[in-house]
């Protein structure tokens, strides 16, 4: 039969279209995860900076200084006054956490004799294939 070969030809075409198909899915999926990664990434990240700042300056971070709800922007600072050690500490991290994450990341602070509790919140919308799913981090550590 002569048509026989162009419809074994036209099956090929279908199940290789389909398996591209599928590939280019798997590469979507991939990509968002990966994204989403990235950000779990810098939360780390970025809650390991505030603690190493933190043991820089022990002492205040144990007087309760550095103790901050959650902040989603730099700390207002009086222009003509110098900011002070844990300040610019402060204000730093939230500037290098929005830069690395995005405007909408926020942290917290909450230290006690002998350890602090650092949070990261961001959004993962990237991640999560446009919800709004906002996502925090807890680090704990000693200082």
């Amino acid at each position: 039969m002569a048509g026989a070969s162009l419809l074994e030809v036209m099956i090929a075409v279908f199940v290789l279209a389909i398996g591209l198909l599928g590939i280019a899915a798997l590469q979507a999926v991939a990509l968002k995860n990966t994204n989403s990664s990235a950000g779990r990434s810098n939360a780390v990240m970025q809650s390991y900076a505030i603690l190493d700042m933190m043991r820089a300056n022990r002492e205040a971070a144990r007087a309760g200084q550095y103790d901050q709800g959650w902040l989603c922007e730099p700390i207002d600072v009086d222009p003509d006054t110098p900011a002070s050690r844990v300040t610019a500490d402060i204000n730093l991290w939230v500037s290098q956490m929005q830069e690395a994450m995005g405007p909408s990341a926020c942290g917290r602070i909450d230290c006690g004799a002998d350890s602090c509790e650092v949070g990261v919140r961001w959004d993962d919308s990237r991640g999560t294939g446009g919800q709004a799913d906002p996502q925090e981090l807890e680090t704990v550590s000693r200082l």
